[in-house]
């Protein structure tokens, strides 16, 4: 895989020359690209080579120069627990959800009951917006090979590989659980709660951030047998007592609030080890934000800041990244 910041003209140049690319940037720039085999998905912020930053005028591209075949296939409504249907035999797939729509709800609750989710490797992100534009203007997908743009459904792009080839997805989560705070569990599952079971003992969740001074900038995070999965919070709103997150929290998991992490940037150039540049990498607004990566880098991996990410399920607060090693690439080293 090779990533790179580029012009539209440049990546348009390489999709014309047929390349299999996932291509993230404003609305007005990928509605101006050609036709061709490339997925793409709304994004400004942006962590390169040079440091995070906020881009209009740019797209930034991972071409999956390892791909032998390419096709681009949307899911909506009833059809989007189908997302493993019509897979190529040896292959991965790319995932791109619009923020705040039906089916990024859908698949965040669902999506781990979905039939052959886990058969085949299958990231992506949820496609943003800028920040003072959320409520106003809808994150989109565009399929390239037709041109359109949609703020609803699953857009997926099926990718073959040789034979043979090795594909390695992982996630960097920074955070880990406090081992001196509350143990939270709720009644059900959703994006949007209003109590919980604090130690034992049910409250009002919105009243219990409040009176307790939570740092809504760290996440809740679960254990799930060594892996720590994030829950990020989007609002509290005490007098209405409700707590909305970003990703759902699910019934009965037992969460904690996060250990505060130290800084974002050299906290995940420590955790990260490899080439970034040759591996699809994303990671999240929210670790832009309040890492403040505005002009830091994160080692040498680059992509796009994004409002949720996906290794087969739904992530916040985490930097999910894949590298496609082809039997040719073993040999060869």
């Amino acid at each position: 895989m090779k990533n790179a910041m580029m012009t539209v003209a440049d990546a348009a140049k390489r999709i014309e020359d047929g390349a299999v690319l996932l291509i993230a940037g404003d609305e007005a720039v990928l509605a101006a690209l050609p036709t061709g085999h490339w997925i793409g998905g709304t994004s400004l912020y942006f962590v390169t080579d040079t440091g995070g930053r906020l881009d209009r005028d740019h797209v930034f591209v991972t071409e999956i120069d390892e791909a032998t075949d390419a096709r681009s296939v949307l899911r909506t409504g009833n059809d989007l627990p189908d997302l493993a249907r019509d897979r190529y035999d040896s292959g991965i797939t790319m995932i791109l959800v619009p923020a705040f729509s039906s089916a990024h709800a859908d698949f965040a609750i669902h999506g781990a009951s979905y039939d052959g989710l886990f058969d085949q490797p299958l990231m992506g992100w949820v496609t943003g917006v800028h920040l003072d534009d959320i409520g106003t203007v809808s994150p989109k997908v565009f399929d390239g090979a037709t041109g359109k743009a949609y703020d609803e459904g699953a857009l997926l792009l099926h990718v073959a590989l040789p034979r043979g080839a090795a594909t390695d997805l992982d996630i960097v989560n920074i955070f880990e659980q406090d081992p001196g705070a509350d143990t939270i569990v709720f009644d059900e599952t959703g994006f949007d709660v209003t109590q919980a079971t604090v130690n034992g003992q049910k409250v009002d969740f919105a009243a219990y951030v409040a009176e307790n001074g939570i740092d809504v900038k760290l996440p809740l995070v679960a254990n799930y047998s060594g892996a720590m999965i994030n829950v990020s919070f989007r609002a509290v709103d005490a007098s209405a007592g409700k707590v909305a997150f970003y990703a759902p929290v699910v019934a009965g998991v037992e969460y904690r609030l996060a250990k505060p992490s130290g800084s974002y940037a050299q906290t995940f150039a420590e955790q990260i080890s490899g080439d970034g540049s040759t591996q699809l990498s994303c990671n999240c607004i929210l670790n832009y934000l309040y890492g403040e990566l505005e002009g830091e880098t994160t080692g040498s991996y680059t992509g796009p800041a994004t409002f949720g990410e996906i290794a087969y399920i739904l992530l916040n607060q985490t930097m999910v990244r894949m590298q496609v090693d082809t039997g040719e690439q073993r040999a060869v080293a």
